[in-house]
């Protein structure tokens, strides 16, 4: 009997129909010797439409708190209802909040951290022979006892969280695409299925935009050495394996050492902007304060680029991406700064993409940048800002040239298959 953590994604329980087709999943899984926990976000676009819910009472007097009760309450139905379809196949099942699961986190409200898992309730109901339902996205904090969520792709992360601290032996996130892709089979329908993935390059792809996963997710996973196996809630197909340990060598069942093609795939992300610090005195300690002040406004920066000024000798200006729902909060910051920190003006763009190529090896094989930029080049896409790393090439380009330039990268590797890539459903998540 092995134990086994299954995550099923909103376009999986979209509606009546699919959270039964869901039960009957779980229902065999169970049937087939092993133990479950299942973790379910919200269904389809709940989350969103409580969000337009919050906007249209308006969310600027409302506090962290209270937008953190209510986006909760789409993972509540979720379960609930998920318990009751297993319920009604003859199985048996339990349902259970994030708190109630253990899901102890930080007190920062919409971006809470994990800093324990205590899954004793969890453990109880397994052990009873009961299906474990869990509630995606949300904890509860140490210090306040408040309701708190994990933020975008939260439920992805208390999959992997509660693998790692059942001793699960794989963490399975069921989505609506068969497995990770060369890249989003929505912009490249020729794109290819990987079998088997290094946690290092899912975590560049996740990083870089691929939706398959959630980066927390991969990070999680990866730290603790969950193996995660991506697959289609509507489909029996094999799926993706994102396996971790050291060197990433690990074996899957037929015994076959994980394999490093060169190239992975190719990532997108069209949620980042970018900020441009104008002016900034070039001496040393301002691009410290500069970023202090982002950070205390509890943003993630991306990729930065620094360049001399064109207002004059002695100065500076900055560049940086952020994720696109933390500009209003960096730039705010910014502004109540720009006198103390004596830079000139701030430029914000949200019409902007970031392209990535991602692989093993690509550091010891030489031509991999110039086959890069010559593909973006013969495309007519222009590039703003670049970043490397020991396995990721990534740009900033223009919005609008973001999927021209995704395809023709894609086909200047050789990723292009013969057969069109499936997309069951939903976006991909």
């Amino acid at each position: 009997m092995s134990l086994i953590v299954q995550k099923f994604g909103g376009s999986s329980v979209s509606d009546a129909e699919g959270i039964k087709r869901v039960a009957r999943r779980i229902v065999d899984t169970q049937a087939a010797g092993h133990e479950v926990v299942v973790v379910v976000s919200a269904m389809g676009d709940s989350t969103d439409e409580l969000l337009d819910l919050a906007a249209q009472v308006g969310t600027e007097s409302s506090s962290g708190r209270e937008m953190d009760m209510l986006l909760s309450a789409g993972e509540r139905i979720s379960m609930a209802l998920l318990a009751m379809a297993i319920n009604g196949v003859g199985a048996s099942a339990q349902s259970f909040t994030g708190s109630q699961a253990g899901m102890i986190t930080d007190a920062i409200h919409g971006k809470a951290r994990i800093i324990a898992v205590s899954p004793h309730r969890i453990r109880t109901a397994i052990e009873k022979g009961d299906v474990a339902i869990v509630a995606g996205f949300q904890g509860m904090s140490r210090d306040s006892n408040d309701i708190t969520t994990l933020g975008r792709g939260g439920s992805d992360t208390t999959a992997v969280a509660l693998a790692a601290a059942l001793g699960a032996d794989v963490c399975e996130i069921y989505t609506d695409v068969d497995g990770v892709y060369t890249a989003d089979p929505r912009v490249v329908a020729s794109a290819q299925k990987i079998d088997t993935i290094s946690s290092q390059e899912m975590l560049e792809m996740a990083a870089s935009g691929a939706k398959i996963l959630h980066l927390r997710c991969v990070e999680y996973a990866r730290r603790f050495g969950v193996p995660v196996h991506v697959r289609s809630s509507y489909s029996l197909n094999e799926g993706t394996w994102v396996l971790p340990g050291p060197d990433d060598q690990i074996t899957i069942d037929e015994g076959e050492p994980l394999e490093q093609p060169i190239i992975s795939g190719v990532a997108h992300d069209r949620s980042e902007a970018k900020v441009t610090v104008v002016g900034v005195p070039d001496i040393p300690g301002k691009a410290a304060e500069i970023f202090g002040i982002v950070a205390g406004a509890n943003t993630n920066i991306d990729m930065i680029v620094q360049n001399i000024s064109t207002h004059g000798s002695g100065r500076t200006d900055i560049s940086f991406t952020l994720p696109m729902i933390d500009g209003s909060a960096a730039l705010a910051a910014l502004a109540s700064a720009q006198e103390r920190v004596g830079f000139e003006s701030v430029d914000y763009d949200e019409r902007i993409g970031k392209l990535s190529l991602i692989g093993a090896g690509m550091r010891s094989n030489p031509g991999v940048s110039y086959r890069f930029f010559q593909a973006l080049s013969d495309a007519g896409v222009n590039v703003d800002m670049i970043s490397t790393s020991e396995i990721r090439i990534s740009v900033v380009t223009e919005a609008e040239a973001l999927d021209t330039a995704v395809r023709a990268v894609h086909s200047a590797f050789e990723l292009d298959g013969d057969a069109p890539a499936v997309v069951h459903a939903g976006t991909g998540r």
